[in-house]
């Protein structure tokens, strides 16, 4: 097959990609964090996040979900529009070691309980929008919310703040994000 679009490709952009350069994602992303630390990695209604940033606030995420006891390997869903906060999230998940489950935020109640059951997810981060859908299905799913449940507040770099509340069985949790 001619690849014709391969013309169309700036300067300095290979034709093929050398998939064993790297062991995983985590690899990639740290080698790109520091390749283009000062560059801005990422723009969202007017917040621009540099690489340097960037890098800071995905390992702050991952250290933090591993701080509350996910074995490596877990499946976390993360249930959010395209804004800034989820490149945070994904990249700070895969660093920790655990598995992205990309969960649309339209989602019906029954199609978000179909998906949460069928993908074994242990954790969800979630936009607040969307938060009153998984309210809906939660007691449905493998998690359930414990009579004692706590909010607590932390801060991530200078934007994300995540609450986190507390679900039973499995060390399922819920990890609530403010507005984009």
């Amino acid at each position: 097959m001619e690849k014709i679009w391969l013309q169309h490709y700036p300067p300095g952009i290979p034709a093929e990609v050398d998939y064993g350069e790297y062991r995983s994602t985590g690899e990639l992303f740290e080698s790109v964090s520091e390749r283009y630390r000062d560059r801005p990695a990422y723009t969202n209604m007017g917040k621009t996040i540099s690489f340097d940033e960037l890098e800071h606030m995905t390992r702050a995420v991952g250290a933090w979900l591993q701080s509350k006891g996910l074995a490596k390997g877990a499946r976390v869903a993360v249930m959010m529009p395209n804004c800034l906060q989820y490149p945070v999230c994904v990249f700070g998940i895969l660093r920790a070691g655990y598995i992205v489950v990309n969960v649309n935020p339209l989602y019906t109640p029954r199609e978000l309980e179909h998906q949460l059951k069928d993908s074994g997810v242990e954790a969800i981060v979630v936009l607040e929008n969307f938060a009153h859908v998984l309210e809906q299905v939660i007691a449905r799913t493998p998690a359930t919310i414990p009579n004692s449940a706590t909010t607590t507040n932390a801060s991530i770099g200078t934007f994300l703040l995540v609450a986190l509340l507390i679900l039973a069985l499995r060390l399922a949790e819920v990890y609530i994000l403010p507005t984009c």
